[in-house]
């Protein structure tokens, strides 16, 4: 009896070592057998879970926007590697002295009770961001990101050393030999020289840099400074070396809800469809209008200056960091072929669709959500500014001594026992007067150890001081009264905090 339609035949299992007699086999009647293909879309779907990396190769490219970068990148460099240097009041003008808990910045003096600055500081950040975002997309992304900044200047290093797009692909596709070796120890050495400096810079801001200069000359750097100086240096050479747009694609979140801040009338790098299509190439002395194909020649150079390797031209995407290296590209390839610049160019959607004009685009930036994002920022801004300027240079904390909550003393006197936390916020040197009252209580009195009262330039003192009052003034109880300190400080800036505690009378008496 015949074996059924499709069935393997298992005949000549044993007589055969050809592999590929397990994968296809014959029936009697010459029918193939194969495994059963796995459903449709199950291979598609498990590929479809990553993406394996493309190395990309940007060409450099010139421009108004390419000039914006380089102006920004070194703007932001001066800033970073040279704001540590500073000096202010024969000190650091800008240091987080951790360990101290001091925060000085230039002439303002920060204590950890003063991190409602930090919170504010942070919210208005946000915000400026959310503003920046809703009215010309990635702005920050583009020429200010850390990310996209080191990026800038580690390319900058590649192509002055390897060459340009095309010398870099061909250097890649050589094999290993003593110039290609050179080449690229040449490159990584100068990263490594340079992430090594942004470390050293960063550590900078937490401790002296000229005395952590001093340590590292010497091989005499603590280990925690060590450790984060090379942690940092390591980022640095790491990120922006090799990973590059992997950064902006997958990790940094800003790419992922910024679709959430843009809309219509959002300016973004934009490819114009209706001028640009149907592309396709063409010698300078085509007539597009009667071949019927747009302003875009197909040349793909948008592509190649891309630095996370999109294509403009599918529309705008989450990769698009708004840096405009694909407008100067395609502006030079349109002088080249005498045909009006802006093909790809900031617009609004609303503008592309609408044809409206630059003008009229303009205009709607001014919409209800820029506006709400304006007050708020310009609110939360005054305010900062305001607390900072009213700040009191001294701030003052009252504990009760638990350990005595009253007592009868001596010459017949109720005493209360508190400790006073006297924090001195300015450089200048300051004296200070204690001083004490209550509504149902008469003849206070304040003891205290009177050297305390000169407080050095930005110190923090815990002062014991005694309260009393004659025991025939004083009714058995729990009596608010109210501490004052005074402060005189030798740069003219004086204060009077009020705080309030209770005074306690035992029974009993």
């Amino acid at each position: 009896m015949s074996a059924p339609l499709n069935a393997p035949d298992h005949s000549d299992d044993h007589a055969s070592n050809d592999p590929s007699a397990s994968q296809s086999s014959s029936d009697r009647n010459g029918n193939t057998w194969r495994p059963a293909p796995p459903p449709k879309g199950a291979e598609t779907t498990e590929e479809a879970l990553y993406e394996v990396r493309r190395k990309i190769y940007p060409r450099s490219t010139s421009g108004a926007f390419s000039s914006w970068r380089v102006w920004l990148v070194i703007l932001t460099q001066l800033i970073y590697y040279g704001t540590p240097w500073l000096k202010w009041n024969d000190r650091q003008a800008v240091l987080f002295d951790l360990g101290a808990r001091k925060f000085y910045i230039f002439g303002l003096v920060l204590w950890p009770q003063d991190v409602i600055y930090l919170a504010v500081l942070l919210v208005i950040s946000a915000l400026s961001l959310f503003l920046f975002t809703a009215i010309a997309g990635r702005l920050f992304c583009g020429y200010a990101c850390p990310q996209t900044v080191y990026t800038e200047i580690f390319m900058w290093i590649e192509r002055h050393v390897e060459g340009d797009r095309i010398a870099r692909i061909r250097l890649d596709g050589d094999p290993w030999s003593l110039r290609k070796l050179r080449i690229k120890a040449t490159k990584h050495v100068l990263w490594v020289l340079i992430a090594l400096w942004t470390g050293f810079t960063f550590i900078g801001y937490f401790a002296p840099i000229r005395e952590l200069g001093s340590e590292v000359l010497h091989f005499t750097l603590g280990p925690w400074q060590s450790f984060w100086m090379l942690f940092y240096a390591f980022a640095t050479w790491g990120n922006a070396g090799f990973m590059r747009e992997q950064v902006c694609k997958y990790m940094c979140p800003y790419a992922r809800f910024q679709s959430v801040m843009v809309d219509r009338d959002t300016y973004v790098v934009t490819y114009d469809v209706g001028r640009g299509e149907p592309r396709g190439s063409r010698s300078r002395k085509t007539d597009r209008h009667a071949a019927g194909i747009g302003d875009c020649v197909n040349c793909s150079i948008c592509v190649q200056v891309c630095p996370t390797g999109i294509d403009i031209r599918d529309g705008l995407q989450y990769e698009c960091i708004g840096c405009g290296a694909c407008i100067d590209a395609c502006n030079l390839v349109m002088d080249k072929m005498e045909y009006p610049r802006g093909l790809i160019r900031y617009t609004s959607e609303n503008a592309m669709r609408k044809s409206l004009s630059t003008s009229d685009a303009r205009k709607r930036l001014l919409r209800p959500r820029t506006i709400i994002y304006t007050l708020i920022w310009l609110v939360l801004a005054a305010g900062f500014v305001a607390s900072l300027a009213v700040r009191s240079p001294i701030k003052v904390d009252i504990i009760r001594d638990r350990g005595a909550l009253g007592r009868e003393v001596e010459g017949r006197w109720i005493e209360n026992v508190y400790r006073l936390q006297v924090i001195n916020t300015t450089e200048a040197p300051m004296r200070i007067r204690v001083e004490a009252e209550g509504d149902d209580l008469t003849g206070l009195t304040v003891e205290y150890d009177k050297s305390a009262e000169a407080m050095q330039p930005t110190s923090n003192r815990l002062l014991p001081i005694r309260i009393r009052v004659p025991i025939d003034d004083a009714k058995e109880g729990t009596h608010k009264i109210n501490v004052t300190v005074t402060a005189e400080g030798e740069d003219g800036r004086d204060a009077h905090i009020r705080q309030s505690t209770s005074f306690i009378v035992p029974r009993n008496l």
